[in-house]
């Protein structure tokens, strides 16, 4: 990827500039994008227990909106997705890397873009082959706590013909837009604003695994970030 706000490893020793990067993409693009946020491991890992989890029937169809006006339409979106429970041990146990690094993450972005990010929420997403989500904002009308949207992929040597791509519309100086089009690599984490780019999943042609979730101006009830 041609963008400067592409980070291409993730090394401890180097991790103050890879939030650094995250928050000059944010504060310049709207979004940033980090290779190798997880390896390998830690994406087998995840993946194994987003299957497990799928086997024991703990996925549910996600629908759009929230509250009172939440509904499935396939015709949008056509995802499963499971929210996670921090106090489930066994995605504490899981996700434990990729929630330190989070919090190092958010700690950097409040810093120096002052967003007042306080917690996450967040849940794994599978969309079966043939699945999509079509073009969206990620704020729900009356309710604008969602500051930044994160994804992080699980999958294995994803190739471009397999589609699923992260299509972000980004906003040109002319006023016009530009698609530009994320491979949903394994281990790639992908930030942006939740408030301010629309965007879609373009179709699957095979099964698509992700941790999906979103930074937030206020404090949930259970929480990861502590």
């Amino acid at each position: 990827m041609p963008r400067e706000n592409v980070q291409m490893f993730w090394d401890e020793k180097e991790s103050d500039e890879v939030c650094e990067r995250v928050a000059f993409g944010l504060s310049e693009e709207s979004y940033a994008v980090i290779d190798h946020f997880l390896d390998e491991t830690a994406v087998r890992s995840v993946r194994a227990h987003i299957d497990a989890l799928l086997g024991r029937g703990d996925f549910k169809q996600a629908g759009i909106g929230s509250a009172h006006q939440f509904q499935v339409n396939q015709n949008i979106r056509k995802d499963w997705i499971h929210w996670l429970d921090p106090k489930d041990e066994k995605s504490l146990a899981t996700l434990m890397v990729f929630v330190q690094r989070l919090r190092k993450l958010m700690d950097h972005i409040n810093q120096t873009c002052f967003l007042g990010l306080k917690d996450v929420e967040m849940h794994y997403a599978v969309y079966p082959q043939g699945a999509f989500y079509k073009r969206h904002l990620d704020q729900f009308k009356g309710n604008d706590h969602r500051r930044l949207t994160f994804l992080c992929y699980m999958n294995d040597h994803w190739q471009t013909n397999d589609g699923g791509l992260l299509r972000l519309y980004l906003k040109e100086a002319d006023n016009r837009e530009r698609p530009f089009d994320i491979l949903p690599a394994g281990g790639r984490l992908v930030c942006f604003r939740s408030d301010d780019l629309e965007h879609e999943v373009l179709a699957c042609h095979r099964q698509r695994y992700s941790l999906t979730g979103w930074m937030l101006d206020q404090l949930n009830e259970l929480t990861f970030i502590k």
